[in-house]
C-alpha cells in the first residue's frame, strides 16, 4: 500500500515539475518549482522501490501515467496540440505498461 501511495505522489510531483518547466520558459522563478518537483518525485520513486515494487513496474507506471497526464494538462493549460494520433500513442504506452505489470505478477 505504501509503495502505491509513494508512486502516486512521485507521479504527481513529476508532472508538477514538468509543468513548472514549461512555465519557467516565461518566468524564471518557476525553475525553483522544477527542482523541488523532480527532487520529491525521485525521492518518492525511491520510497516506492524500497517498499518492494519492482523497478520495471514502478518506472513503467511512473513514466506512462506521467506522459498521459502531462499531455492532457499541456492541452488544457497551454493550448498545446493533443491529436488523435498522440492519444493513440498514449493508449499504446499505457497498454504496454499494463502488459509489463501483468507479466511481473507471474
Amino acid at each position: 500500500m505504501i509503495a502505491w501511495l509513494a508512486l502516486t505522489g512521485a507521479i504527481a510531483f513529476e508532472v508538477f515539475g514538468t509543468v513548472s518547466l514549461r512555465l519557467a520558459v516565461d518566468k524564471k522563478r518557476w525553475y525553483a518549482a522544477v527542482v523541488v518537483g523532480y527532487a520529491v518525485a525521485f525521492t518518492l520513486l525511491g520510497v516506492t522501490l524500497a517498499n518492494g515494487m519492482p523497478l520495471g513496474v514502478a518506472y513503467g507506471i511512473w513514466s506512462a501515467v506521467g506522459v498521459a497526464v502531462t499531455a492532457v494538462l499541456s492541452r488544457i493549460l497551454f493550448k498545446e496540440p493533443l491529436t488523435w494520433l498522440m492519444g493513440l500513442g498514449i493508449v499504446l504506452i499505457v497498454g504496454g505498461v499494463l502488459l509489463i505489470e501483468t507479466g511481473a505478477t507471474h
